[in-house]
């Protein structure tokens, strides 16, 4: 960077460090109210989600030894729409300052798959448990993005990081990752991850419930694009972009229906945080045959009801390989990425996913694919990372949690 770009980040990290202090007052306020030993406070993408992630399939479990109790958990769902279908057991709260403060300073355990916000305070008396999401990642995060992580970006890692109790894990792999890819040195435990539960348990149900919901055939066959999110790495306020590049929705499912018969539908699912951008995507689209599925909650009931994956940098690829699903890359901004964002965690090489930097090799892949040795590739990497997810990490974690209810927590602010 120049002199004027580190004096602007001087400047913005100053402005963030001061407003994170005036952001904090209210939870010191909140702090007049005892911790409810049974309340339990969640979120996913920093309130920007739903209903998905880790945090629902712990929440399902937990409302599932709620029932014949006496004492039963409250869980607090903080959310930006509210409005958004929730269960009746979640009581969902609007993600404001002073709602957050309050619920999260009168609350036992947090359970989340993002950071919180810069500034946020957690008091003696409460668990902080991070499942983080994702399994295995190719796109690199914390200090393995090298130089092209901003220092804001690692200000408020490691400040975040600083109140976590207890990261989840599903493979050796985020064992050895999670220090510098989370910048976390406390305790790592290796339950599983919820999120994957339904991977394992529920195909036939997810395959069901959203062939309904589009009124689809039984019989369709679904593949599933889920592009990452884009830009704003190295600038002082962060800013996301959605890309489908050269992808040719037409030709990719006439090629699905040339190599594996049957009648093809595509579901458009984009990053949370460019969701909104879907539109302008599928407004253009001709054949009639793509489907918007970005506002669904739970990413991986789409994974599950789906029957091959195609990605770009998304970790998701790695929880549906889980269901031994076929799975691609289509990477053909691969270099400009890399700049951007920092080498990624494995050579695509590495992967047992074809990767593709055209539409010509993408369709060439799927022509060619071999399912026979897409599956013994898969076995041989999984075992590679370590691989322990079995879909009973919900069980496991609530269980964890059960156990050390009540004890003194480990790190507060």
């Amino acid at each position: 960077m120049n002199r004027r770009q580190v004096l602007q980040e001087a400047w913005y990290i100053r402005k963030r460090k001061v407003k994170a202090f005036f952001y904090s007052l209210p939870f010191y306020v909140c702090r007049v109210f005892s911790v409810n030993p049974h309340k339990i406070v969640m979120w996913t993408l920093e309130g920007k989600g739903g209903y998905g992630d880790s945090p629902k399939y712990i929440a399902e479990e937990i409302n599932r030894r709620n029932q014949g109790r006496k004492e039963t958990c409250e869980i607090i769902w903080l959310t930006d729409v509210p409005e958004r279908e929730f269960p009746s057991f979640i009581r969902t709260v609007r993600n404001s300052l002073w709602n957050r403060a309050y619920h999260l300073s009168t609350a036992a355990f947090w359970i989340g798959n993002t950071r919180t916000v810069y500034g946020t305070r957690k008091r003696r008396g409460t668990v902080y448990i991070q499942t983080w999401h994702a399994i295995v990642g190719t796109k690199p995060i914390g200090k393995h993005r090298g130089n092209c992580l901003p220092r804001m970006a690692r200000i408020v890692s490691e400040y975040d990081s600083g109140m976590i109790d207890y990261v989840l894990s599903g493979n050796e792999w985020s064992n050895k990752m999670w220090p510098d890819g989370l910048l976390y040195d406390g305790s790592i435990i290796q339950t599983g991850v919820p999120r994957c539960d339904v991977l394992f348990q529920g195909k036939e149900q997810m395959h069901r419930k959203y062939r309904v919901k589009y009124g689809l055939p039984q019989e369709t066959s679904i593949l599933l694009y889920a592009p990452t999110f884009r830009g704003g790495s190295q600038s002082g306020r962060r800013s996301v972009t959605a890309d489908t590049g050269s992808l040719d929705f037409g030709k990719l499912i006439d090629a699905l229906e040339q190599r594996f018969g049957g009648t093809w539908y595509i579901f458009l699912r984009l990053h949370p945080q460019v969701a909104e951008e879907s539109y302008s995507i599928i407004e253009g689209e001709t054949t009639g045959r793509v489907i918007d599925v970005s506002q669904c909650a739970d990413m991986n009931e789409l994974i599950a009801a789906g029957d091959v994956f195609l990605t770009d940098y998304s970790s998701s690829i790695f929880e549906s390989a889980l269901m031994k699903q076929p799975g691609f890359l289509f990477v053909e901004d691969e270099a400009a990425y890399v700049k951007d964002r920092g080498e990624l965690l494995f050579q695509l090489e590495e992967l047992p996913f074809p990767a593709a930097h055209d539409m010509k090799s993408l369709l060439r892949h799927i022509e060619m694919f071999d399912q026979t040795r897409y599956e013994a590739d898969l076995e041989k990497f999984m075992k590679t990372i370590g691989m322990f997810e079995d879909g009973m990490a919900s069980g496991r974690v609530v269980d964890f949690i059960e156990s050390i209810a009540g004890k003194p927590d480990k790190k507060a602010r």
